[in-house]
C-alpha cells in the first residue's frame, strides 16, 4: 500500500513541476513581441503574445483620404499576419505540454 502512495506522490510532484513550467512558458510567451505586416510593409503592427497591440506604424504613402478602404485592408492584413504568428508560436511553445492529454 505504501508503495502506491510513493508513486502517487512522485506523480503529483511531476504534475506540479509541469504546471510551473507551463506557467513560466506562458508568461514568457505573453511578454514576447511579434510583428506583423501588410504588403510591402506599408502597415506594421506589434503585438505581445497575449494579443495586446503595442504599436502600429502606417507608411505615409498609404494615407489617402480618398481611399481609406485600402488603408483599412492593409491594417487588417497586418493584424491577421501577427495573430497567425502568435498562434504558431503558442502552439509550438504550449503544445508540448498538452500533447497526448485527453480533453
Amino acid at each position: 500500500m505504501m508503495r502506491g502512495m510513493g508513486n502517487m506522490q512522485g506523480m503529483m510532484k511531476q504534475v506540479q513541476k509541469m504546471q510551473k513550467e507551463m506557467g513560466e512558458a506562458q508568461e514568457k510567451l505573453n511578454e514576447t513581441e511579434f510583428t506583423g505586416s501588410s504588403t510591402n510593409d506599408l502597415v506594421k503592427v506589434v503585438f505581445t503574445g497575449n494579443r495586446r497591440m503595442k504599436d502600429i506604424q502606417i507608411n505615409d504613402e498609404v494615407v489617402d483620404p480618398e481611399d481609406t478602404e485600402m488603408l483599412q485592408d492593409l491594417i487588417v492584413m497586418a493584424v491577421n499576419d501577427v495573430l497567425e504568428k502568435i498562434d504558431t508560436e503558442s502552439e509550438k511553445t504550449m503544445g508540448k505540454y498538452t500533447k497526448g492529454l485527453p480533453f
